[in-house]
């Protein structure tokens, strides 16, 4: 999307806002840690009633939800944009204020803070699926399968199955 280096960028622009992860620049939003950028242009983009960049920035598992919000909240300022209601409803349809199992725990300034991310919802990750070896149940067997055969079965192949005609074996 972009031809310069994430290095390039913003290197000797001053921020206008920053926090742990977002900082904000003259020409846009920038994540610290990936590069990621929302250029000055685009950040009131609108998906219908709500906001483009909220919706989107969900569904990345390294965005924090309150970290973005307070970003993107300056960057508005910043560039002149003006916040209305459905600025809340899509941080709310995004990240969704979520309390019980399956959620998003995000520590910030002491507290806790529970999300459950729209990437969660799209493409949701079962708590369950890695088990350790210790928590697996004991397999069952019979005791018949127990003991194994030591030769091989001897018999003709079952041609009917794959088509191929018998092959024929040296006999010596």
């Amino acid at each position: 999307m972009f031809d310069l280096h994430p290095n390039e960028t913003c290197a000797s622009t001053v921020a206008l806002f920053e926090n742990a992860d977002w900082r904000v620049l003259g020409e846009g939003l920038e994540h610290r840690g990936t590069g990621y950028f929302i250029t000055r242009e685009t950040i009131g983009m609108r998906r219908g009633d709500l906001w483009e960049w909220p919706l989107h920035l969900a569904e990345k598992n390294w965005c924090t939800p309150r970290s973005f919000r307070q970003a993107f909240l300056a960057a508005l300022e910043a560039f002149g944009e003006i916040p209305d209601a459905s600025l809340a409803r899509s941080f709310a349809v995004g990240f969704g204020l979520v309390q019980g199992p399956g959620t998003k725990h995000t520590a910030q300034a002491g507290g806790t803070e529970e999300f459950l991310a729209l990437g969660d919802v799209v493409r949701p990750r079962s708590v369950n699926t890695v088990k350790s070896p210790g928590s697996l149940p004991a397999r069952k067997r019979s005791p018949g399968s127990e003991t194994r055969a030591t030769s091989r079965r001897v018999g003709m192949p079952v041609t009917h199955l794959t088509g191929e005609a018998p092959r024929q074996r040296a006999t010596s």
